[in-house]
């Protein structure tokens, strides 16, 4: 699993990746950029205008690599995909999940009941290191009261429509954890995102989608039959569920600490002629070497009660769920965040 933590991002316009010998080779022009040994990488992904050989496609379908393609804006394209592995009857079992009413909405309200109270803990974590604020302890109470809500939901549509409320409170509040007054955020703006807060949001969902795709094939799981997403063709359903667990906990603080740390500035967006904002390739590739940074970073799992670096988190989750569906626990623990 830890080769996983071993990721390439490939942020330069133009460049052209593949394979020379036990190397992986980036090109820009003839200019060669770098090369990596092939057998320590874990998942390539690509933003922008990224060519690849062939042959190095082949060759990460071949070995499990992944190879994953996003616009600039943090956008999935594709992903390059192999042979599947995994056990057949767990695959089959998932399927009858998704298809039964009744453990879809098990697993669904386990997974926005925890998008809840980490959101919940991000506003309380707040209030705990820079005082009390009435708009954000309002907002934990109402979080408070939908918590309990979504444990007695009937259906997949009731629960969605719980997480959208939620999410909703907690957005309304978001702007009062940022501490760096050019970063204004009026709510969550989606594709494309208007504004430099929600093209950060929106690239770091991005990338932590990819890695509950990886920790999903990992485990045998088939990443697009969720439970709480509905099936629609092209989008990883289950990696979308997953993500729901990491958003506030993961995602939207690595976010925060970076305006609030001034890691990020107002000069590293492009504002484009449609309204869309992005990051620059120079504030990217910064940014992806603060993810990566942070993945690195050990907590305690509270369920498995082990130090885990933060880039495993998918994987644990993952291997928790296929444990539940296969049968071999009575409930599957959602992660929940200290």
């Amino acid at each position: 699993m830890k080769k996983m933590l071993n990721c390439l991002y490939i942020t330069r316009q133009e460049s052209y990746l593949h394979k020379d010998r036990e190397t992986i080779v980036i090109k820009l022009g003839d200019q060669k950029l770098g090369q990596f040994p092939s057998l320590t990488i874990g998942n390539i992904l690509c933003f922008g205008q990224i060519s690849v050989s062939p042959f190095l496609m082949g060759y990460c379908a071949e070995q499990g690599i992944g190879l994953t393609f996003f616009t600039e804006y943090g956008r999935f394209l594709a992903r390059v995909q192999g042979r599947q592995t995994g056990n057949v009857l767990l695959r089959r079992a998932q399927y009858r999940w998704a298809d039964d009413a009744g453990r879809a909405v098990g697993i669904a309200r386990l997974m926005v009941a925890a998008k809840i109270a980490n959101c919940r803990n991000v506003l309380l974590r707040e209030q705990r290191n820079h005082g009390e604020n009435s708009l954000l302890a309002q907002a934990a109470d109402k979080l408070a009261i939908s918590l309990r809500r979504v444990n007695n939901a009937q259906s997949v549509a009731e629960t969605m429509g719980m997480e959208g409320d939620a999410a909703a409170t907690y957005f309304g509040v978001f702007n009062e954890l940022i501490r760096d007054t050019g970063f204004a955020f009026g709510g969550r703006v989606r594709r494309p995102p208007t504004d430099p807060v929600n093209a950060l949001l929106s690239f770091v969902y991005s990338l932590i989608t990819q890695e509950c795709v990886s920790a999903l094939h990992g485990v045998g799981l088939d990443p697009f039959v969720g439970f709480l997403h509905q099936d629609r063709p092209g989008r990883p359903s289950l990696a979308l569920d997953l993500l729901e667990e990491f958003r506030a906990s993961w995602a939207d603080r690595f976010v925060l600490t970076l305006i609030n740390r001034r890691q990020v500035q107002l000069k590293d967006f492009i504002h484009e002629a449609s309204g869309a904002v992005r990051l620059s390739d120079d504030s990217r590739k910064a940014l992806l070497i603060a993810y990566q940074e942070r993945k690195q970073v050990e907590i305690m799992h509270p369920y498995l009660q082990e130090q885990v670096p933060i880039g495993l988190l998918p994987h644990c989750q993952a291997m928790l769920l296929a444990r539940h569906i296969r049968g071999d626990t009575e409930f599957y623990p959602p992660y929940l965040a200290k």
